[in-house]
């Protein structure tokens, strides 16, 4: 991958992908999505530049990274910092940071994704990670803490500052748009998240011992036998069958 120094500029034509990943229902886990989803409702970008719910999809989204040429992730990273701590990684050095202390499986997954992209040899040109150092994400249903949700908007500031800098611009609009037009859906809106949240009676948040407890369910190792040549993997099929 080019470093700034070299004078990079996206062709006029190429995609630009904004991902948002993570998981909402996990408190700060969900930062990359909440993130994305202000950038979207807030901030107005040419056609060729799309704004992404990434999830916790993992390879899923490969098809949508190999057709980026630039490529903004924004995630919950485990710097080991203080919470809200926001910190901006380039190119060659993302995937080392997705990988180093990982806030969920997720961060596996996408790490993966990259490589693939990258074996086939339809990585994106330019990446940015705009990371934030999580503070709750054992607190099942829950939103985001305070120091965490401070970092949206300077979060999408420098994501747009890195892009203006490629030459990919944004305009914020006149007005945001409302929840029915999030890029997950109205349901996680975070307002509405927020206040239509049980309480810790009603919905436990660290797991439900009348469910661990339950007779009615049974946890045991029960594994398959498995033939020896009745699994086989095939990295890129398309076009082959």
């Amino acid at each position: 991958m080019p470093s700034p120094a070299d004078g990079f500029v996206p062709d006029a034509a190429g995609r630009v992908l904004i991902l948002g990943i993570g998981n909402v229902l996990w408190a700060d886990e969900g930062f990359g999505v909440r993130a994305a989803d202000h950038l979207h409702r807030h901030w107005e970008l040419a056609d060729r530049v799309t704004v992404m719910d990434g999830g916790t999809q993992g390879i899923c989204l490969l098809e949508h990274i190999e057709r980026a040429e630039v490529l903004v992730i924004l995630d919950a990273i485990d710097y080991g910092l203080a919470p809200g701590t926001l910190r901006l990684i380039e190119d060659d050095a993302v995937p080392n940071y997705l990988g180093a202390k990982k806030v969920s499986l997720h961060q596996t997954g996408f790490q993966e994704v990259l490589a693939m992209a990258e074996m086939l040899g339809r990585a994106p040109t330019r990446i940015l990670l705009v990371g934030v150092q999580p503070k709750q994400i054992e607190d099942f249903g829950g939103s985001l803490d305070p120091a965490v949700k401070d970092c949206i908007e300077p979060a999408v500031d420098a994501a747009l500052t890195w892009l203006r800098d490629l030459g990919i611009d944004a305009v914020r609009r006149p007005r945001p748009l409302g929840p029915e037009a999030s890029i997950a859906g109205r349901e996680i809106d975070m307002a509405g998240y927020e206040d239509e949240r049980p309480d810790a009676e009603s919905a436990c948040r660290v797991g439900d011992d009348r469910v661990l407890a339950s007779s009615r369910f049974r946890v045991a190792y029960r594994p398959e036998p498995v033939a020896p040549d009745s699994l086989s993997v095939d990295v890129d099929h398309r076009g082959k069958y």
